[in-house]
């Protein structure tokens, strides 16, 4: 089962608690790690995370942007370390996104977390940063462009497989759930949510606990998938 998450309200529920709204982002990070020790209890193969928006490089004082990034680096620093629950369980670790956006520092740590788990067979970790779902499709566009334009595609065989190929990620997630109110993706895996099963929650990100989550993975084996039928 692949699972996506938007994880939203870390600054509001920091502010709530009369917080700086970066405190909310640190609290954030923790509940990622309980997150992915839910998953591992039910079997849960894949998490897709939404973790930093294009909108929000373009928009977040450069004040939480900055320490959005160091906490960011902290948290790869840690997965290089050779104890880390991601080696131990083998969970291999991807970005997507426009990481040319992020500072050179990040976007180095990343690289190397995603080479030295490259291999890595266990569960998977998406991390969106960086990330918007109509800057990847027209990524991939422009990939399929150039692929037409250097004859390997040819332009009558393109079809719904062939353009997800160029996409950052062509796994569509069973579940899509959005912490903090809000009933909308944000941008967020318009291609793959295609037949995504979608979940609101009125809780806070940092707030999300476990009997949330099974509770929503309960109401998924209930739910009949139609595929467009």
């Amino acid at each position: 089962m692949h699972v996506a998450v938007i994880l939203d309200g870390n600054r509001r529920f920091a502010r709530r608690l009369m917080q700086k709204p970066w405190k909310g982002h640190e609290w954030g990070a923790k509940k990622v790690r309980s997150l992915l020790e839910w998953g591992r209890e039910k079997g849960i193969k894949r998490f897709t995370l939404y973790s930093l928006s294009i909108e929000n490089i373009k928009k977040r004082p450069k004040r939480e942007l900055d320490y959005l990034f160091r906490l960011f680096e902290r948290e790869f620093r840690d997965i290089l370390k050779p104890d880390h629950e991601v080696h131990r369980h083998r969970i291999r670790i991807r970005v997507i996104g426009r990481k040319e956006l992020l500072p050179e520092t990040l976007r180095d740590l990343i690289d190397r977390v995603e080479s030295e788990t490259e291999s890595y067979d266990g569960y998977e970790l998406v991390l969106a940063i960086a990330y918007g779902g109509q800057q990847e499709i027209t990524d991939a566009a422009k990939k399929l462009a150039e692929a037409v334009k250097n004859g390997s595609v040819d332009p009558e065989k393109i079809d719904e497989a062939e353009f997800s190929r160029h996409l950052y990620a062509a796994d569509c997630p069973d579940i899509i759930i959005r912490t903090g109110g809000e009933k909308r993706l944000s941008n967020f895996l318009l291609w793959q949510s295609a037949y995504s099963e979608l979940f609101f929650v009125d809780k806070m990100w940092p707030e999300f606990e476990k009997e949330d989550f099974e509770r929503i993975l309960e109401e998924f084996r209930k739910r009949q998938r139609r595929f467009g039928g």
